[in-house]
């Protein structure tokens, strides 16, 4: 509820600065989302468009990725539309790894079923979390990576690896992604909001005994998020206990341990060493995450 406090009031700042004033940040983020300039026709036509886009954003971030990782991911990734006969049921997006023998390329997968739920000021921290710097280049790194073990390469810790693709929404607006993009922080700023109220919503549905109607309307009403994608948010809570708790977890996490080494390193931190030291590991429990980079920090100390 605290960080759900603080995300509110950076997104409230940048809103009025574009001339967003009237009613709370939930209103706004609802009225933005229903400007026609910011939804894609829900069209065939429309629905190629937002993928090319994406495309775009992938090849844009691609062209940036040195600046923070030495080590990158051999294989592509693609992003493609979610297939219409299981859209109903679907998240709205997920990732897919490679093949080992790297005969098929990554895919960052979106669910269409209604465009409207996909502005165009959210889909630029979906695609960092999806493809890169999320999912895909943490992932298949490590599965590129033969000196660790095959169950290393593709077992799934999910405060591992969701944390890091949360983590990455952050490291995009850090790097400057959004310099000229107010709006598209807007929506990094929703992302790490919805990431947060789930903490809310499923201690409220499996403690406190919420309904569903209840977890709704508390989701909508906190994220400005589409009430059909929200619905279909919680029902996966209702059956997937903590599960959605795992990222914002795993980002705290993730930062702290930056955080520590930087202060413990200071001017000998290097960003990219710090990635290459973590990302290409593989699976591992959090603890096990802590150690490694004490055991990083330690050798750079010493060096």
């Amino acid at each position: 509820l605290r960080q759900c406090a603080e995300i509110t009031a950076r997104m409230d700042t940048i809103l009025r600065g574009q001339g967003m004033t009237q009613g709370s940040v939930a209103e706004r983020v609802q009225a933005l989302g229903r400007d026609p300039r910011q939804i894609y026709p829900n069209t065939d036509e429309g629905k190629r468009q937002l993928l090319s886009d994406l495309g775009r954003q992938i090849a844009a971030m691609n062209a940036r990725l040195p600046e923070a990782f030495g080590r990158l991911p051999k294989a592509g990734v693609e992003a493609r539309r979610v297939p219409p006969e299981i859209e109903a049921g679907a998240p709205g997006g997920y990732y897919q790894s490679p093949t080992l023998h790297g005969s098929r390329p990554g895919s960052y997968y979106i669910n269409l079923r209604d465009t409207a739920e996909w502005p165009r000021f959210t889909l630029p921290t979906l695609t960092y979390h999806e493809a890169t710097p999320g999912h895909h280049l943490q992932g298949t790194i490590a599965l590129e990576n033969e000196a660790i073990p095959l169950i290393r390469r593709n077992t799934y810790f999910p405060a591992h690896g969701e944390g890091w693709a949360l983590y990455a929404e952050q490291l995009a607006d850090e790097m400057g992604m959004y310099a000229d993009d107010p709006f598209g922080q807007v929506g990094y700023l929703q992302s790490l909001l919805f990431r947060a109220a789930r903490l809310v919503v499923d201690s409220g549905l499996h403690h406190k005994r919420w309904s569903r109607e209840q977890a709704i309307r508390w989701m909508t009403g906190t994220t400005g998020d589409q009430e059909s994608s929200i619905a279909t948010e919680v029902e996966r809570y209702c059956v997937w206990p903590a599960q959605a708790c795992s990222y914002k977890v795993g980002h705290n996490e993730w930062v702290r341990l930056r955080e520590e080494a930087k202060a413990k390193l200071g001017p000998r931190f290097d960003l990219r060493a710090f990635h290459d030291a973590t990302v290409g590991v593989g699976a591992v429990p959090l603890t096990a995450l802590a150690r490694l980079v004490e055991d990083w920090s330690a050798s750079v100390a010493r060096a």
